[in-house]
């Protein structure tokens, strides 16, 4: 059984929390992974990013990004998947995302952006 925590809807996402929010550097990592998989389908599970930091750390930092609405996150078991809301953000500030996300290619070697070890589903 799958179940989705609450999210704020794409009228509700407020652009000072967005920016705040991706000017952590850990969150902003997370963003950019997200984004080089598959946007239109893939979900990463947390696991994907254990290299990032220990696991309550991320489980802050994902909260944080859902609670900005930058990401969509669905719960199955144990499991937390996760995918950037790219449809939403695009159409509440177009633009912005990929500006934001044209940076952090720019400077991911420079910041150090660890990257996701994805592994398959079983």
């Amino acid at each position: 059984m799958s179940r989705t925590p609450p999210h704020p809807t794409r009228d509700q996402i407020e652009l000072p929390l967005l920016l705040d929010c991706l000017s952590d550097p850990t969150r902003l990592a997370i963003v950019y992974n997200l984004s080089r998989h598959d946007p239109a389908a893939t979900e990463l599970r947390c696991g994907d990013f254990n290299a990032f930091s220990g696991k309550s750390n991320l489980a802050y930092h994902f909260a944080k990004l859902r609670e900005a609405g930058v990401i969509q996150t669905r719960i199955a078991g144990t499991t937390r998947y996760m995918k950037l809301r790219r449809k939403d953000l695009d159409a509440r500030f177009p633009g912005l995302l990929d500006a934001i996300l044209k940076s952090a290619t720019r400077d991911a070697e420079r910041l150090q952006f660890p990257e996701c070890e994805v592994v398959s589903a079983a």
